[in-house]
């Protein structure tokens, strides 16, 4: 093992495979340099691209090493990768996998129960989430699996506005099953949320801000203002 004197040898900086190279990694004679401005410099010799990145105080990074020379680019590579992050950062938290809630039917269900569960299952769907929908047969009820269909099939029909069936009703041992996918996504429902907090927010503070009446009120004081002075003067005249 390479040791050196008081401990272990200094390891050198580790590189993934889908890092880019950069600087001095960049071992070919010409490239097609693009400037920090995203202006295009030209093919130019390696060494002239690297002493224009160092005279500008930033990084070469190969963005197309394919191409025919490479294309690179001066650019702060730190900032560049740390944007990269942030922004695949708020990609994973945007994109929300889909559930699959389940709700439970018996098939002589009593009316109020069926609307909770319809209601609940409204809910899941709203949220981009698919609804398991299972009817639990007991004793001789097995025997009526057309009863359990035609409960489904009502159910399907009752959530048609936040959701369409993606398996129809299938036996699975004593149950029935049916599942309802969504219309939007979690991404999409996600996107909409954010959208919507946003108006909110901007609502908000134009309420704060007085908004529109408010800017009107300022105006009409303003107007006041100005005409108070003449209506004085015209009341001195008149004594």
């Amino acid at each position: 093992m390479n040791m050196c004197r008081g401990g272990p040898a200094h390891k050198p900086k580790e590189f993934r495979i889908s890092d880019p190279r950069t600087n001095d990694r960049i071992r070919v004679p010409e490239v097609r340099l693009v400037g920090p401005a995203g202006e295009q410099v030209g093919v130019v010799r390696i060494e002239v691209a690297l002493r224009l990145a160092q005279e500008a105080d930033l990084d070469l990074v190969e963005v197309a090493p394919n191409s025919k020379p490479p294309v690179v680019k001066i650019m702060d590579y730190g900032k560049f990768k740390y944007e990269a992050a942030q922004k695949a950062k708020e990609a994973r938290r945007n994109q929300a996998n889909t559930v699959l809630k389940e709700v439970r039917f018996r098939l002589k269900i009593e009316a109020h129960d069926y609307i909770t569960k319809l209601k609940r299952a409204e809910g899941f769907l709203q949220a981009g989430d698919k609804v398991k929908a299972m009817i639990l047969f007991r004793g001789r009820e097995q025997s009526r699996p057309e009863q359990g269909v035609r409960l489904l099939r009502k159910f399907a029909e009752d959530v048609a506005e936040f959701g369409t069936v993606e398996s129809n009703p299938t036996i699975d041992g004593r149950n029935m099953v049916m599942v309802v996918a969504p219309h939007k996504n979690k991404s999409e429902v996600k996107t909409e949320q954010n959208a919507q907090r946003a108006a909110n927010k901007e609502a908000a503070r134009s309420a704060r801000n007085g908004g529109p009446q408010g800017d009107a009120d300022l105006e009409s004081s303003d107007t006041a203002a100005e005409t108070a002075p003449a209506a004085e003067s015209e009341t001195a005249t008149a004594e």
